[in-house]
């Protein structure tokens, strides 16, 4: 079977490559690609941007343009990183389709998430956050590895994803996007935007998408992925004076979605199926604010403030979970040149967040989880209320010499208070830190050029995190497991990271082979860990404190790109995760390899375009490394629950597009070597048994999938 995949695969590969060579030279000049070339009465054919930059400042990281984007479907952000070596999107269930991004190694948690450099997306958005940014919204994406600036909080632990919306200040335009799927997804973007004056602008984007069917294709009973209806809309606003920038915006998204059984399996099915569910409406605004004080010297103040609303209900069989979140972020910083070779950045900054939590869940333990029993009453219903509050300082200094050397220091201090109450109907539980503790953040990137075509980056820095464990972890109730939290060990997560990067540009047959290499280490101080190892009963929920041998991730990684033919680029990737927590118990644990951890990735991506720029060719091929699943047991018929590791396996993706002068047409294919994970969902002949486990998620899910879409775009309208 495996051989079978691999001709398949050398298939694929073989008919993109013909279809790119064989393609005709006389295709006209018309293209709907947001690329500032004109239709004049000679023909004038403009350099072709790459799609993926490196950054340009001293933090290693690449910038995401469109015409990456537009080389998959792209429907969303979660779906924006199929041709990037970087980053890993998996699914973290097979109930409720919730995803994570994963960079060097570990969970998206560690990432900080941004929107236009605002930090967004927190505690129980998060799990579901990647389907919240439609991809005909986004202009570009920032990925940056290792610890950000310090302008942005004290969060970033192993990197930073900044999505860049459309601006509201571009040409006058409107355009749309219609996209379809095997999957039964059917999904419409209507984006545009309004000069009202030579200095204000608005701009209106719309998204919604709604996927149906109930596929199930391994015939297991359960829906492979869940059907999904959202609707989505932003009203964003832009002022540009000479001395005074406006920024602003407000959004509401309101989601559907549902999962679980087709069909009865069992007789111990209680009578009914077993259904997940997850409603969701999410309010937001931000406003941001510069004051232009010295063009000369650069000089300038900003002030920015957001805040959001995130209502969620959801259900896990007979487990209910029922949040309102709010979140006030709000920063003035101050910047400015000190002379043509430095600058300065000062700033304070406040974050609140607040988290009302009510819970039905009679298989969460929720009083402690090392070695004692809960008090009377202790799994019912019950209410939780959390609060954190963070006051920062900070400051940055940047020497830059001609861009050969660049020395960026910051510190920030920030004095943080956190609280939780959990009550039910027989008692309660308070917990809470000495009121506002110091936190100190330092962080170092330095890049040294010593020549055109080479140069060096390092990065050292320390990160912390406040996880909010029901709210990004409620999807774990979906298990049949009891969900255990120990309230005396759930606390501040911290760690700190450091790494390294080389980047060349080597001339080569008249052409410049890109090569990069980059090693990172990220070691714990203290680390939350989802723990399935220490009893098949239960999941235990904590954070490890231990002050010797906690949690780490190494990760190597090596990539190139060459324009092998003109109008033909590819691009090869390898990348090698060495990651490992303390689980087995938080008095005895033991450390070990992080379950459903792909050991390595290695990533091909060709992409054709032919001479005249109207046909598009773009294929990636993906390999992932098997690796751990948690500790298997014996079920009550003597098999095991399941294999001790899962294994290696590839993905194939191709697409093409064809550019007309106002409007694009895409065909496409995923997955097409057709794997997927064997058993998404683990004893689906019991449901409600202690057996019922949907959460260990580490490959596809679902089968090959096509889909075919249209981009419309009109400027000036």
């Amino acid at each position: 079977m495996k051989h079978l995949r691999l001709f398949y695969i050398a298939l694929l590969w073989m008919s993109f490559a013909f279809a790119a060579s064989a393609q005709e030279e006389n295709d006209s000049l018309q293209t709907a690609e947001p690329m500032k070339e004109q239709t004049l009465d000679e023909v004038v054919v403009g350099h072709r941007r790459l799609g993926t930059i490196r950054m340009a400042g001293p933090m290693n990281g690449t910038t995401i343009h469109q015409e990456e984007l537009f080389k998959a479907a792209c429907c969303n952000l979660g779906e924006s990183f199929s041709t990037n070596p970087s980053v890993d999107v998996s699914y973290d269930d097979a109930t409720t389709g919730a995803r994570q991004i994963r960079l060097l190694g570990l969970s998206g948690t560690y990432v900080q998430m941004m929107g236009d450099n605002i930090p967004n997306w927190r505690g129980v958005s998060m799990p579901y956050a990647l389907g919240y940014v439609p991809g005909p919204w986004m202009k570009s994406i920032q990925v940056s590895k290792g610890n950000a600036s310090v302008k942005y909080g004290y969060e970033s632990i192993t990197g930073q994803i900044n999505v860049q919306y459309l601006p509201a200040e571009d040409v006058e335009n409107l355009t749309a996007n219609v996209y379809g799927d095997s999957k039964s997804r059917m999904e419409g973007n209507l984006t545009g935007n309004i000069r009202l004056t030579d200095k204000l602008s608005t701009q209106l984007l719309t998204h919604y998408e709604n996927r149906w069917g109930h596929h199930d294709e391994n015939n297991d009973g359960f829906t492979d992925l869940p059907d999904i209806r959202q609707a989505n809309i932003h009203n964003r606003w832009a002022y540009l004076g000479d001395k005074y920038i406006f920024h602003g915006g407000v959004g509401v998204l309101d989601e559907h979605r549902s999962s679980g059984q087709t069909a009865h399996h069992s007789a111990a099915s209680m009578g009914h199926l077993w259904e997940s569910a997850v409603e969701t409406r999410r309010y937001e605004g931000f406003m941001k604010h510069a004051y232009i004080l010295n063009k000369e010297h650069a000089s300038n103040i900003a002030v920015v403030a957001t805040a959001s609303m995130h209502e969620t209900k959801s259900s896990y069989g007979l487990k209910k979970y029922g949040i309102n979140e709010k979140n006030v972020l709000a920063q003035m910083l101050y910047e400015s040149n000190l002379s043509s070779l430095s600058s300065l950045s000062v700033g304070l900054s406040m974050n609140h967040d607040y988290l009302h939590q009510d819970v039905d869940n009679p298989q969460l333990d929720w009083w402690t989880c090392v070695g004692r029993e809960a008090p009377a009453g202790g799994n019912a219903p019950l209410a939780a209320v959390e609060r954190e509050t963070s006051l920062g300082a900070f400051a940055q200094y940047t020497f830059d010499w001609k861009d050969k050397l660049v020395i960026q220091a910051g510190m920030r201090l920030d004095y943080r208070k956190w609280d939780i109450d959990y009550r039910n109907r027989h008692t309660s539980y308070d917990a809470q830190e000495n009121a506002f503790l110091p936190l100190p953040t330092p962080r170092l990137h330095v890049k040294w050029m010593p020549a055109e075509w080479v140069s060096f980056r390092a990065s050292a820095g320390f990160g912390y995190r406040m996880p909010f464990h029901l709210a990004e972890y409620n999807y774990l109730m979906a298990s049949g497991r009891n969900l255990v939290l120990d309230l005396g060990q759930l606390g501040l997560e911290q760690a700190y990271n450091c790494g390294l990067s080389a980047q060349f540009t080597i001339p080569l047959w008249e052409k410049a082979l890109r090569l990069n290499a980059e090693y990172y280490y990220t070691k714990f101080k203290a680390q939350t860990v989802v723990d399935y190892d220490a009893d098949p009963s239960r999941i235990l929920l904590y954070t490890n404190q231990a002050s010797k041998g906690n949690g780490f991730s190494r990760v190597f990684q090596v990539d190139a790109s060459y324009e092998v033919l003109n109008g033909l680029t590819m691009t090869a990737a390898y990348r090698r995760n060495i990651v490992k927590s303390r689980y087995g118990g938080l008095l005895n644990g033991t450390l070990r390899t992080k379950p459903l951890t792909s050991r390595y990735k290695g990533l091909v991506t060709a992409s054709y375009k032919t001479p005249l720029g109207i046909w598009q060719f773009d294929a990636t091929l993906q390999l992932n490394g098997g690796g751990r699943m948690p500790d298997p047991y014996l079920k009550e018929d003597g098999s095991m629950s399941w294999e001790k590791t899962f294994s290696a396996y590839e993905q194939v993706s191709l697409q093409v597009t064809r550019w007309f002068r106002r409007f694009s047409v895409y065909v496409g294919g995923e997955n097409l070597t057709g794997f997927r994970q064997k058993h998404p969902v683990y004893g689906t002949d019991d449901p409600w048994g202690r057996d019922f486990e949907p959460t260990l998620v580490w490959g596809p899910v679902h089968g090959p999938m096509f889909y075919a879409g249209v981009r419309v775009y009109l400027e000036r309208f």
